[in-house]
């Protein structure tokens, strides 16, 4: 391979790469917020 097509792969690899875990921050997020509905519902039920 020429050492453009090595940059050339190595960039889209870590274009990937940065995709994937831009999604999975996102989904932790989402997890996180749902945690914290969940355990403010369970408290307002306890407290009823």
């Amino acid at each position: 391979m020429t050492r453009r097509s090595v940059f050339l792969v190595t960039l889209l690899a870590s274009a990937l790469m940065l995709s994937a875990c831009a999604n999975t921050v996102r989904g932790v997020g989402r997890d996180v917020g749902n945690t914290v509905d969940a355990t403010g519902a369970a408290v307002n039920d306890v407290a009823r």
